[in-house]
């Protein structure tokens, strides 16, 4: 259910998304992004804003090598 997508909404909690789930949801965000992504960057997201919050600070921060 979609409406179920909040920004507060628990990752594994409120979605039922588990590590393999947020192994791809990772996987499908690469090539969205201008930058690489790595895993770590997403060990501590637990809601959807989580991940947006972490995704904006990507794009806002300085590329490093």
């Amino acid at each position: 259910d979609p409406a179920r997508i909040t920004l507060d909404a628990r990752l594994y909690d409120d979605l039922d998304i588990d590590s393999i789930d947020a192994v791809d949801l990772l996987v499908k965000m690469k090539p969205l992004m201008s930058r690489p992504i790595r895993a770590e960057q997403f060990k501590s997201v637990k809601t959807v804003g989580d991940v947006v919050r972490t995704l904006a600070s990507l794009i806002d921060s300085p590329a490093t090598a």
